[in-house]
């Protein structure tokens, strides 16, 4: 038997709607200027829902946001799921080439900047004809507008959001995220025990997967989303006296001042269910020093901006203890294969690249066929990263086959780093590569050759670097190297690990 289609169907709106109903007066959101219930916030989105409708935006346009941490940043997202448009969500922190490149790629009807970034907006050339500025025009805006519900049909496969990742090739890509992909995350997430009775801290940046997931999944949970405007210790200490935290998200970078942070306020903890992310980058004595001082365990999962946490997210490693395995447990909700490069299951205890099924992925990448096509070959999606699965079905991370730079939560592709390095008239080849580092896991290090009669110094390179790029992806250090002394394939293709084995020692 067939049923009705749209009984399959659920989305964020539907359940931000439910939770309005239920716990109408309870908190929903709260930043440095305030709280909001979910009655209010119901009504606030249902306001901007209309007045975005009245400035033309419609089903499948996109949105894009340029802000930091505040409430309104969710507060368009959720509007964006009522009408089935896609929020762009725009990092901050990227050049304005690349700022430029992320804009034109999802050309949005609409650009809505909180004023901090005007200026940023203002220097480059993104042709987007309707541009809002909050703080100016944000409150105004909804109080002409009705706050009747608007009614548009959206589906569960509807995009709701396009979040940026670094791209092999030099330039971000843009993952689009769906409502079915967001709510069966927030199913992930309950699964962990999350209650409606719980807090989110959101300090890391709205335009990343931890901050942007899991801050929807809270309030499709009915709980309450504290906002912070990035990752400031002692206000982070503050917030763990008074409300029960859910998941602390600590990364490299964060983690050796988190711990300061916790010895110096030394706060009585109102209780933390899980504290941490990305174990396989954290020094294993900071592992057990963090969640000693948190009285919590430490999530010792495994996901991306594509999947969510769902391949690896089901181990915890007991608080106070120095992890002797960092061997993660499989979710219950995905499938996954580890295959080898012909995409042949790989025997147990032999590394292979991780290919998953399951409703928490992302719907591809934005205008990006090609991409696509490789990624998601014979119906799997293709992580790049290698594990090694164990008798007992855990999973071991190994590496990465696309080489990838995890500098302090940000992705990082060398492609990204050499397409600027090459674009120097000095500059014949360039290879960049991953240093381990104790603070935030790995950084960039560049290795030039010159063009023959030319030079330039290493100050003046980097300073090329930061005009262009985001300041995580400008390199740490550059070494200046004979082309002929590139290790190479017998293809001619620099061997990134040989530059790793030989020259980038810590």
């Amino acid at each position: 038997m067939n049923g009705g289609a749209g009984a399959f169907s659920l989305t964020v709106g539907d359940l931000l709607r439910k939770q309005a109903g239920a716990r109408a007066g309870a908190m929903a959101i709260q930043d440095a200027r305030g709280s909001i219930c979910y009655l209010e916030l119901d009504s606030r989105v249902n306001r901007l829902a209309n007045a975005l409708c009245g400035r033309g935006v419609a089903h499948g346009d996109r949105v894009a946001i340029l802000s930091e941490n505040r409430a309104e940043y969710i507060e368009l997202e959720l509007p964006a799921a009522r009408l089935g448009a896609i929020v762009a969500c725009l990092n901050w922190r990227l050049a304005d080439g690349e700022m430029l490149h992320c804009i034109r790629l999802t050309t949005p009807r609409l650009v809505l900047v909180w004023q901090r970034y005007v200026q940023t907006l203002a220097r480059i050339d993104h042709g987007v004809g309707d541009v809002v500025v909050i703080d100016d025009q944000y409150e105004a805006l909804l109080a002409a507008a009705s706050d009747s519900d608007p009614a548009v049909e959206v589906q569960a496969e509807d995009a709701l959001v396009i979040l940026y990742t670094s791209g092999t090739t030099g330039f971000p890509k843009g993952a689009v995220i769906s409502h079915r992909a967001m709510v069966a995350r927030a199913m992930c997430f309950a699964a962990q025990g999350v209650s409606e009775r719980e807090t989110y801290l959101a300090w890391s940046p709205l335009f990343h997967m931890a901050a942007n997931d899991f801050s929807l999944a809270t309030l499709m949970l009915g709980g309450k989303v504290v906002i912070h405007d990035g990752f400031e210790v002692d206000n982070l200490c503050a917030v763990l006296k008074r409300e029960p935290i859910n998941w602390l998200v600590a990364m490299p970078g964060m983690i050796e001042p988190l711990i300061d942070g916790l010895k110096r306020n030394r706060p009585r903890i109102c209780g933390v269910r899980m504290v941490g992310a990305m174990a396989d980058l954290v020094p294993l004595h900071q592992i057990a020093e963090l969640t000693g001082l948190i009285g919590a365990p430490y999530l010792n999962s495994f996901g991306a901006t594509e999947t969510g946490l769902a391949p690896a997210s089901g181990a915890l490693l007991a608080p106070g203890v120095v992890p002797q395995s960092l061997a993660k447990r499989e979710s219950g909700f995905c499938l996954i294969r580890l295959v080898d490069t012909d995409d042949r299951d790989v025997p147990v205890g032999m590394p292979g690249e991780l290919a998953i099924r399951g409703p928490t992925l992302f719907s591809g990448y934005w205008n990006a066929p090609e991409t696509n096509a490789l990624d998601f070959r014979g119906g799997w999606f293709h992580m790049g990263d290698l594990f090694v699965r164990h008798a007992d079905g855990t999973l071991d991370f190994v590496d990465r086959a696309k080489y990838l730079i995890k500098s302090g939560g940000e992705n990082i592709y060398p492609a990204e780093i050499e397409r600027v390095l090459l674009s120097h008239e000095a500059v014949a080849d360039a290879a960049v590569v991953r240093r381990s580092d104790a603070h935030w896991g790995e950084v960039p290090l560049a290795f030039e050759a010159f063009k023959p009669g030319a030079t330039v110094d290493a100050q003046a390179l980097l300073q090329w670097c930061r005009a262009q790029l985001a300041g995580y992806k400008v390199p740490k250090e550059v070494g200046f190297v004979e082309a002929a002394a590139f290790p190479r394939s017998s293809t001619g293709k620099i061997q990134r690990h040989e530059i790793e084995r030989q020259w980038a020692t810590a």
